[in-house]
């Protein structure tokens, strides 16, 4: 048996230029290590960049091009999907499984949980009953493991995991539960996902004066979970996906598209339907990039212009622009425009907030049409938001249908996005490494190299 145990602690949005007085934790382990800037991937997204971390491949091999794209053969546009094996390309453990007899791996909260070849997994999976209701939920094998863990810190806090009260406790709970599912199974690998920043970042900025307290919180519990390993002999790398940057200008990409007559709807009930299919091209957005599939090709060149031309847009990537980005593949774009530093991409689509479809103001993942950070705010133009929501809670509670209508259609109020490659190395991801794996220049592909060369 491999006598070896390696923790990959994924700390989204921490860049080098957030370390300081707010991390005394993590000064102290990466003055004892190795600390270096790593060069991302694009686009710089949750999905794309795990995905790359964990094959050592570019998107235009694993075929991850953001956290959704459009499945053309379905006519629909999928987002935050959960299988395994929408990654293309063998993974990390896969190799190590084949190397060495008895290799052992847990992932926990990395995306693309669901049937990975993996010993241990725990992933966010509501239950969605036929009667309309959304009961919150893990995933987790071995069966049973989730509710182990739940037994002795409690039930996942979901709703700080993502909408308007997405904060510190979700990443707490994960560290507790990493700490446990580690002394339950003590795999050689273990990939643990911490998000606290990727909230607070975007909804206020890099610049807000509240940021230097959410550094300090998540610094916390890095430090808590530092002392847990080394307690345990356990070496550790400290990896960040992106950095985000200050936004101030919302794009709405698909109403231009529409304007310019390249979108169709479909009228549903009283709203107003993206219709994929029937358009002769739309744009999936998400953050800073946002990829436009056509399904009229001889549109290319007048919409290339188009939006080449459009205020916030900073370029277009066509074929030679997507092999220049390593996102050549089938899932991608026809085009992929991305955003201005200070700009990025909505996916609204309707011209009139009336006809906005109902899951418009919900916290929806699955159902809209691209990214939507303003999930994470309550609309502040509600009269009494709080009673709003216990009302539609007792609604729920009384098994009636209800309509969790609390989402603003407001997208100036986002002050933070990410998406582009960083220019800034200070504001891009980072890895610290222990001293005996250090190398420079690192890449975000090189992590699964390093990952094999600490169990050769």
């Amino acid at each position: 048996m491999l006598n070896k145990n390696l923790v990959i602690l994924d700390v989204v949005g921490l860049t080098p230029d957030l370390l300081g007085d707010n991390t005394p934790n993590i000064n102290r382990y990466l003055n004892d290590n190795f600390f270096s800037p790593l060069t991302g991937v694009f686009p710089a997204l949750t999905t794309t960049a795990q995905s790359s971390m964990l094959t050592g491949y570019n998107p235009d091999r694993h075929g991850v091009v953001g956290n959704g794209w459009y499945e053309r053969e379905h006519a629909e546009v999928m987002f935050w999907k959960q299988a395994n094996s929408l990654v293309q390309g063998d993974k990390i453990w896969d190799r190590l499984k084949t190397k060495h007899e008895g290799f052992s791996c847990s992932k926990l909260f990395w995306w693309y949980n669901m049937y990975a070849n993996v010993d241990a997994s725990i992933t966010p999976r509501p239950h969605y009953p036929a009667d309309g209701r959304k009961i919150i939920d893990l995933y987790s094998t071995p069966e049973g493991l989730h509710e182990k863990i739940e037994e002795k810190l409690g039930k996942f806090p979901f709703f700080n995991f993502w909408g308007p009260k997405a904060g510190i406790e979700s990443s707490q709970w994960i560290a507790e539960a990493a700490k446990l599912e580690f002394e339950m199974h003590r795999p050689n690998l273990q990939l643990v996902y911490l998000p606290h920043l990727d909230y607070c970042l975007q909804k206020y900025g890099p610049h807000h004066e509240s940021i230097a307290a959410e550094v300090r919180a998540i610094d916390t519990v890095v430090g808590s979970l530092l002392e847990f390993y080394q307690a345990s002999d356990v070496k550790v790398i400290i990896v960040s996906e992106y950095g985000i940057t200050e936004v101030s200008k919302p794009i709405h990409i698909n109403r231009v598209l529409r304007e310019n007559g390249f979108i169709k709807v479909r009228n549903s009930l009283t709203w107003e339907l993206l219709d994929p299919g029937a358009s002769k091209a739309f744009a999936v957005a998400d953050h800073q990039i946002a990829h436009i599939y056509l399904n009229d090709v001889s549109k290319k060149a007048t919409l290339k212009e188009l939006l080449e031309n459009t205020d916030g847009i900073d370029r277009v990537l066509d074929q030679g622009g997507k092999r220049d980005f390593n996102i050549d593949h089938d899932r991608a774009g026809d085009l992929i425009a991305i955003a201005n530093p200070d700009a990025w991409f909505t996916y609204y689509y309707w011209l009139d907030d009336k006809k906005a479809p109902d899951f418009a103001r919900t916290v929806d993942i699955h159902r809209k049409p691209g990214y939507d950070p303003v999930e994470m705010f309550v609309d502040p133009k509600l009269t009494l938001p709080v009673a709003r929501v216990a009302w539609r809670l007792l609604q729920k509670k009384l098994g009636f249908r209800m309509l969790m209508d609390v989402i603003p259609l407001d997208a100036d109020l986002i002050r933070g996005s990410h998406g582009r490659l960083a220019t800034d190395e200070q504001q891009g991801p980072l890895i610290i490494l222990p001293k005996d794996m250090a190398r420079e220049g690192m890449r975000m592909t090189d992590v699964p190299e390093v990952i094999m060369s600490f169990f050769d």
